[in-house]
């Protein structure tokens, strides 16, 4: 069961969650990821990099769902997504929208990747996520922009 959350609340999980991906602090990303996610919580990359299917096939391997659990390895994946496309100061995750309510309890949030400087969309995608009874995440299905 889910927890099922009213528009102000969908409002500040979708802030919440853009928010983590941007913290500097690597003491306050970690407290983020702990209040977010559910301890067995899990990030399901579902179209993986073209660069990432093709070595894989290439070794004759179907590519398998590129998935983290845990605090742990979601505070890695967390920190790594910041040191690649944040740090340098150059751009930031943001929300397009308040997440929105899709069937069976799910919730979706859109988000973006952009230019600090003039806002110009980098890239973006969009997550499908589900909630225990404590509203806090335990799947989270990341479905990126134009990797199709």
């Amino acid at each position: 069961m889910s927890k099922q959350l009213n528009d102000n609340e969908l409002a500040r999980f979708a802030e919440q969650y853009a928010a983590q991906w941007n913290e500097a602090d690597p003491a306050a990303r970690s407290k983020a990821i702990r209040e977010l996610w559910a301890p067995t919580g899990a990030q399901t990359l579902v179209d993986p990099p073209v660069e990432m299917r093709e070595a894989a096939e290439q070794l004759q391997f179907p590519m398998p769902p590129l998935e983290v659990r845990g605090h742990d390895a979601l505070d890695r994946r967390v920190t790594r997504a910041y040191a690649m496309f944040i740090e340098s100061g150059e751009y930031e995750f943001a929300v397009e929208d308040a997440a929105i309510r899709l069937p069976a309890g799910l919730i979706g949030v859109s988000w973006t990747m952009v230019a600090k400087a003039d806002g110009t969309v980098a890239g973006g995608g969009f997550e499908v996520i589900g909630l225990d009874d404590e509203g806090r995440i335990v799947s989270d299905h990341q479905y990126i922009v134009g990797v199709r």
